[in-house]
């Protein structure tokens, strides 16, 4: 039976993207892999506190040791290892390995100058050059990795997000003050999320609360975003701005259900899962048309 690995180390971070993505992934599997009538082995290399997350049917590997990072050798040989993101820091060691690696953006390229995005640039290259199948969340996204990248003649495909379909019976009201009626919008506090041409918005719309829900950066140096938010909130004294931090899923149900409208006026996306999260429930979403998110 051939045994196949999918990278969910994203889960380090449940609150990003990534971390929302790999959680799909985790949940899926969770609810329709079964070892008897399965054609393969299933192996999630995911976080220590997420050993055991999704069942008893697949397989488990840590990504929190350190030394599989530095020393991939470490793990246990498998014939197909998927990628699920191309910032992943695990990679499969014996080259009888097949890879698929799945592209989400190349932000770096708008993100860092100078010998950062070179060192960056190089990374990115050698992880195409070892995988055997690329795929890329949407067009766009495709459009820049085929423009910016030598696929050395292989082929990427596109295959869209799996977005969940939302149980609106799970919904729970964060446990903070919700003034209505509120704008709503999600996402981690960069400089790519645009979040702060909001503020000057709610200052036309005294009335209404507009609610940010997001990460903040880990690293001080990488942090200066979000607390320029937090220090202009503070000094033009926007009252009807709060910025939430992390939510737990079923708060962020509650908070799509409940808004008026979803903003999403994000500058660098390679697919926009939030707004399709926020159409499920039926509200209109006012969104900037960059990048992927016209698509």
């Amino acid at each position: 039976m051939r045994k196949v690995l999918v990278d969910l180390s994203a889960l380090n971070n449940i609150y990003s993207g990534f971390g929302q993505i790999a959680l799909t992934y985790g949940k899926y599997f969770e609810n329709n892999y079964k070892k008897e009538t399965a054609r393969y082995s299933l192996t999630l290399l995911v976080p220590d506190d997420m050993i055991g997350k999704f069942g008893n049917e697949v397989n488990y590997l840590s990504s929190s040791k350190r030394l599989k990072r530095r020393f991939p050798f470490l793990f246990p040989k498998f014939d197909v290892w998927h990628s699920t993101h191309q910032l992943s820091k695990f990679r499969p060691f014996y080259s009888g390995t097949k890879q698929i690696l799945t592209f989400h953006d190349l932000n770096y390229l708008y993100e860092r100058k100078g010998f950062s995005r070179y060192r960056k640039h190089r990374q990115i290259q050698g992880k195409i050059d070892r995988a055997n199948q690329l795929v890329c969340i949407s067009h766009f996204t495709k459009e820049e990795v085929e423009r910016n990248l030598n696929l050395n003649g292989k082929k990427c495909s596109v295959i869209y997000n799996y977005v969940e379909p939302f149980n609106e019976s799970l919904a729970s009201k964060p446990s903070i003050d919700i003034k209505t009626p509120f704008f709503f919008s999600i996402g981690a506090l960069r400089k790519k999320k645009n979040f702060h041409v909001l503020l000057d918005l709610m200052k036309l719309y005294p009335e209404k609360h507009l609610y940010v829900a997001g990460t903040e950066a880990k690293k001080k140096k990488k942090n200066a975003y979000a607390l320029m938010m937090k220090e202009r909130i503070k000094n033009e004294k926007i009252t009807n701005v709060t910025l939430l931090g992390g939510i737990l899923h079923k708060e962020k149900i509650w908070m799509y259900k409940n808004c008026e409208a979803f903003l999403f006026p994000s500058l660098f996306e390679g697919f926009g899962l939030p707004e399709i999260e926020s159409m499920q429930f039926g509200k209109p979403v006012f969104s900037s048309a960059e990048t992927s998110l016209k698509e």
